[in-house]
């Protein structure tokens, strides 16, 4: 239920029941662009986030287009954008052809091309090799540092690399919450190590 509940807070999903709230404001039949340009909402998705058939600069144009208004914002966002992440090299290949490590690079970028304040993701060290990953943690930390107001919000089974980066985190288990803290508490509690981490888990 991961991905759904990530889906059911950026849009994608209507839920059965309850309400969806952003900065205590009930946000539940307001449409996804209306959670992303009012309430500064963004998601890297668990599989896709870019177009295959487009280049790393199309699809960036593309998001561009619909939360930026004026053109030369856009054209200087884009290019922030790809020396950001170091994509000036892959600009112009189509995210089909990039790997793993690249097309999560460019799923970011175009996730922050609305100066999002929360940015959902969903998996997102699932498939990197170890070096993608480790240059993916240093990216998600850098995002929140360069900027106070964000937050990000990673739901993913890679516990060890996760918690690494985490300020607070949360064990879900049976649709409940079964343990939360910071990474220190998470791994020290009775009922995570019993239901999730195991005795021999530890933090590199």
């Amino acid at each position: 239920g991961k991905s759904t509940i990530f889906n059911i807070i950026v849009g994608l999903v209507k839920p059965n029941y309850g309400e969806v709230y952003i900065n205590q404001k009930i946000v539940t039949n307001i449409p996804i662009y209306k959670r992303a340009i009012d309430f500064g909402l963004s998601i890297v998705p668990q599989t896709g986030g870019v177009f295959s058939n487009l280049t790393c600069l199309e699809n960036l144009k593309a998001i561009s287009e619909i939360v930026i208004e004026k053109k030369e914002e856009r054209n200087f966002k884009i290019e922030k954008m790809i020396s950001k992440f170091e994509l000036d090299s892959v600009k112009n290949t189509k995210a089909k052809h990039l790997s793993g490590g690249q097309r999560k690079k460019v799923s970011i970028a175009m996730s922050l091309m609305s100066d999002p304040k929360i940015i959902l993701m969903d998996e997102p060290f699932q498939g990197l090799d170890i070096m993608s990953t480790r240059d993916l943690q240093e990216t998600i930390v850098n995002l929140q540092t360069e900027d106070n107001n964000r937050c990000c919000v990673i739901s993913d089974h890679a516990a060890r690399d996760l918690l690494a980066i985490s300020d607070r985190a949360i064990i879900l288990a049976n649709k409940k919450i079964v343990a939360q803290g910071t990474p220190f508490e998470l791994i020290n509690n009775i009922n995570a190590k019993n239901l999730y981490f195991g005795d021999a888990f530890k933090i590199n």
